[in-house]
């Protein structure tokens, strides 16, 4: 179809285009034109995209996280100055299990993301820099790193075989090898970037968060200083969440979020917990109050996020004493 016809047929209404995004595709969907199209996960492909949605005057785009394969397309669409919206793959799902979809191929999911722009109006995703991209992969390997050298410590406890045994060892050994550099390149990529920088100061100011923690919240938590403290506990996944139906008020408890940064909040707030400080004070308080530990360290955990997220906001180093 020539660009003439396609400016033609151009609706009155708002259009909204879904993609869905793999190595070699990304499949498209306009709504409510009900167009479909496969176009090659390239820069000549993503090229031929940019003009369709020109064509069409596109309001918003909904493109799926998928890694590292939607980030060209993220980047290219953006710099044509067009709205994109990357959502969770588990927001989409949960909305197609919504829509009555329950069937999932590539043309069905880029259907179902054009719909969620058009009924849910997602906030518009800037693309990360080229350092955020790269403290980012170093933070994920490092991760993997660290869950490798899990997996083959409850190995060797269930090994008798002296050679197995002494092969897990080596490979543990190499894992830790790998972990340290990857940390000091880490502080390394930090130190160079005067805003990475400065941010990195002010996380690892607060009691209990290190250079581990600080670096996870600058790459998995980018909303810090930019939301309200609601927002960034609900997004840390440390926020409770009601479970309340009728007359029955059941427990509160939290949910969502995103995982790494919810896990090493937790891991802080264990340790913060067993000092004498502000966050350990607080913590026995809880307890005293009748508290579950658990549901305290989780209190500590939202507490971390909270000051993070206050102190990025006024741009500030953490105090013993509030300015």
């Amino acid at each position: 179809m020539s660009r003439m016809q396609e400016q033609k047929e151009q609706p009155a209404v708002p259009v909204f285009l879904g993609i869905d995004v793999s190595k070699a595709s990304l499949d498209v969907f306009l709504h409510p034109v009900n167009r479909r199209l496969q176009l090659p996960n390239t820069i000549t492909g993503i090229r031929k995209l940019i003009r369709l949605c020109r064509n069409f005057q596109v309001e918003l785009i909904a493109l799926e996280a998928t890694g590292k394969y939607h980030r060209q397309a993220h980047q290219m669409l953006h710099e044509a100055h067009l709205t994109v919206a990357v959502i969770n793959p588990y927001r989409s799902r949960k909305f197609a299990d919504a829509l009555g979809q329950l069937a999932k191929t590539d043309t069905i999911d880029a259907e179902v993301l054009a719909r969620f722009a058009a009924l849910m109006q997602p906030s518009a995703t800037l693309p990360p820099s080229q350092e955020h991209k790269a403290l980012r992969d170093l933070n994920v390997a490092r991760r993997q790193a660290l869950d490798e050298i899990g997996n083959l410590s409850r190995q060797l406890g269930t090994t008798d075989h002296p050679l197995a045994a002494r092969q897990i060892r080596a490979r543990i050994k190499m894992c830790e090898r790998h972990q340290a550099v990857l940390e000091k390149e880490i502080l390394q990529l930090i130190q160079t970037q005067d805003e990475l920088r400065h941010r990195f100061e002010i996380l690892t100011s607060i009691p209990g968060i290190g250079v581990v923690t600080a670096s996870t919240l600058l790459t998995d938590l980018d909303e810090l200083g930019q939301v309200n403290c609601r927002e960034i506990a609900a997004l840390a996944g440390v926020a409770p969440m009601n479970r309340d139906s009728g007359a029955k008020r059941g427990v509160r408890c939290i949910r969502g979020g995103r995982q790494q940064v919810r896990n090493m909040l937790y891991m802080c707030a264990v340790s913060v917990s067993r000092r004498n400080g502000m966050m350990g004070t607080f913590y026995r308080r809880l307890v005293e109050q009748g508290k579950n530990p658990k549901v305290a360290l989780t209190a500590v955990a939202r507490k971390l996020v909270i000051l993070a997220n206050t102190l990025i906001t006024e741009n500030r180093p953490w105090q013993l004493t509030a300015p």
